[in-house]
């Protein structure tokens, strides 16, 4: 099966007569993509992202603890595509705030909208969106660098999303200005570079198994 993953993918086939060409060298059908699992894949990465937020956390002193959320938000993004992604991530905000305790520390309800956190949590589902569209560039990179431009992916959707809403957040809730805000937002750096690096090693062995989680993604002929 090929797939973004295959370097031949790349490779233009050699020229023949419209008369005589072989079968195998005419375009394979494409498969309709089958709703039902759409919506299994969307539930499944919703309680992925769940159980990564499970996982115990690290505490700051500014309340809001360094968790593995963002790891399972990037990859839903860089596995699904932008649309899946996003769905997979805002179910699992929505099931959060109805109530059900799967953010970090076992939280769940409105009220988690009151506290420091707010605005890296809601920043979440457009994060893996983001991931997931700069990820159509990244798995058309050259497969030794694959690995590190899904990670610049993750790490791209993550400075422009996930980091602004959430110093945006912690002056809102914290009352603290801009300087303040950033100088907290620091801390969480180191730890979001490490989980984007692994984001993008998940998701090349990931999409190697199963290359038609992104159909979004198709390799391009070089011209000849």
């Amino acid at each position: 099966m090929s797939s973004a993953f295959d370097d031949t993918t790349t490779r233009p086939a050699a020229p023949a007569d419209a008369g005589d060409a072989p079968a195998s060298a005419l375009p394979a059908p494409r498969t309709r993509r089958r709703p039902a699992t759409d919506v299994a894949l969307v539930a499944t990465f919703a309680a992925f992202v769940a159980a990564c937020a499970l996982v115990p956390p690290i505490p700051t002193g500014s309340g809001v603890p360094i968790t593995l959320q963002t790891f399972g938000v990037i990859l839903a993004g860089l596995v699904l595509g932008p649309l899946r992604g996003f769905l997979a991530v805002a179910l699992y905000l929505v099931v959060g705030l109805a109530g059900v305790p799967v953010f970090a520390e076992l939280t769940g309800g409105l009220g988690v909208l009151g506290k420091p956190s707010v605005g890296y949590l809601l920043s979440f589902p457009v994060a893996a969106a983001l991931a997931g569209l700069l990820a159509r560039v990244a798995l058309r990179a050259p497969v030794r660098w694959r690995w590190a431009a899904l990670a610049a992916a993750g790490l791209g959707a993550s400075f422009l999303t996930v980091h602004p809403a959430g110093i945006a957040g912690l002056m809102w809730r914290l009352g603290v200005d801009l300087p303040a805000a950033f100088a907290i937002d620091v801390v969480y750096w180191p730890g979001d570079v490490v989980k984007n690096v692994l984001a993008g090693a998940v998701t090349v062995a990931v999409l190697r198994a199963y290359p038609d989680l992104r159909r979004d993604v198709r390799a391009r002929a070089p011209r000849p």
